[in-house]
């Protein structure tokens, strides 16, 4: 019978252009079977197509090898990708099939999208105990639950069956994470597309902004080192020491997930879309504010920042931070402040100096001692914590140097922990592509 249709369809009526070409000495591809080769149409009837695919002899498609195609969308010369069933019959022609190349055409395309670090979209045809299956060029792939986002992960987490079902018909936007031919294998993810898009957002937000700039933003989440925010798109990072003028220990003491607030830009890193941000620099710094109403004498409440060998860092009350000498922690002597004081430590901390010039203080946990009534004590006084005043200009110029490591090593630790996160979601994802594969 399948001879009959090729010799119905097949002709012998003038030297084909293949045998010109031969006649002029171009060399001809030998074609395998499974090769996904173009071709024109040269002729067209009911039982099937003739077609010019560059041989010696015409390929040709039986009407049963092209049932997805639209028999009014054809015309002599026509484009087709076809498969190749034989590549040579004992009629001397090439059977061919337009409806097995399509399924290798679907590979074709997501290899060139993965290859491309594309994002492509399919349809939900079915979802399992692991995720998603969809399909895309004809192609069915696998996105496992890490891998569904927003909606999409939204619907299948419903205990309600029917809102669960929903999710099948909808269209997805997906980056190809794995491609198996052999294995027939195909793993998607709508998480990795979403990311994808965030960063062309991000890298354009951050051509719009300016240092300096003072932006709204949406709190997307806390850290031990400080707070993401949310600028249209693009997040930034406000650092603790960049959150307030205050001791900040607990940023969530300070924002809320899913509040507004206003930031200024301080830092872009066009290189790596990195964004500092501050929330403090909108406030006047506390010395601006404070620093005329404080003296000598008064009483606040302080939390201790820091401790080093020579004493301990205060910050009081409305942010003004000063030096308690180690002279002036107890009334007995003692060689490291750390026996008596421990950092985050709140107490009463009593003002003994006040530098409007270099906007220092000197403070003292001592707060019954006379300070101010013998001129040699003030004296003394003065003599320890001007030498005080000369290691805090190097911790200073220190600390300003650990600051920017401190945010570095944050901001990598972050990345670390996406990294250590997504090879964790890799194993996660083969196990839960192998479940779905058991499962069809």
């Amino acid at each position: 019978m399948e001879n009959e249709e090729l010799n119905s369809v097949s002709t012998n009526e003038s030297q084909s252009l293949m045998e010109k070409l031969l006649e002029q000495g171009f060399p001809i591809k030998t074609l395998r079977r499974g090769e996904i080769i173009d071709g024109s149409i040269i002729e067209s009837s009911e039982k099937g197509l003739l077609l010019d695919v560059g041989q010696k002899s015409e390929g040709v498609v039986l009407s049963r090898e092209m049932k997805t195609l639209d028999p009014k969308s054809l015309s002599i010369g026509s484009e087709l990708i076809v498969y190749v069933m034989n590549p040579e019959t004992s009629e001397g022609t090439i059977l061919l099939s337009v409806d097995r190349a399509k399924g290798e055409q679907g590979w074709r395309v997501l290899e060139r999208a993965m290859e491309d670090d594309r994002n492509m979209d399919g349809d939900v045809i079915a979802i399992n105990k692991g995720g998603a299956v969809v399909e895309s060029e004809g192609i069915q792939g696998f996105i496992p639950l890490s891998q569904l986002v927003g909606e999409s992960r939204d619907l299948y987490m419903s205990d309600n069956e029917e809102t669960k079902q929903s999710l099948v018909g909808m269209k997805l936007e997906f980056k190809i994470t794995e491609l198996n031919r052999r294995r027939n294998r195909a793993i998607f993810s709508e998480r990795a597309a979403l990311e994808a898009m965030k960063l062309k957002l991000k890298a354009k937000k951050i051509n719009e902004l300016t240092v300096g700039e003072i932006v709204e933003g949406k709190v997307l989440g806390t850290s031990s080192f400080g707070v993401f925010v949310d600028i249209d798109g693009a997040d930034g990072l406000v650092h603790i020491s960049e959150l307030s003028w205050d001791t900040v220990v607990d940023p969530e003491n300070f924002v809320s997930v899913g509040e507004l607030i206003k930031v200024k830009v301080i830092n872009i890193e066009k290189e790596t879309l990195r964004i500092a941000l501050s929330k403090k620099r909108l406030e006047p710094e506390p010395w601006e504010t404070l620093g005329q109403t404080i003296a000598l004498g008064d009483i606040h409440k302080g939390r201790i920042t820091k401790i080093t060998n020579f004493g301990a860092f205060a910050r009081i009350e409305g942010g003004l931070e000063g030096l308690v000498h180690i002279s002036e922690i107890s009334e007995s002597e003692i060689e490291d402040p750390g026996q008596v004081l421990s950092e985050g430590e709140e107490l009463d901390l009593k003002i003994i100096r006040i530098d409007h010039e270099k906007r220092r203080l000197a403070l003292s946990v001592l707060l019954d001692k006379d300070h101010f009534s013998k001129a040699d004590d003030v004296v003394e006084e003065v003599d320890s914590s001007e030498k005080a005043d000369d290691v805090v200009e190097e911790v200073d110029s220190s600390e300003k140097a650990d600051d920017v490591v401190e945010e570095v090593d944050s901001s990598e630790k972050a990345d670390d922990v996406v990294e250590e996160v997504d090879s964790s979601e890799k194993a996660d994802d083969e196990a839960e592509a192998n479940d779905s594969k058991e499962t069809k």
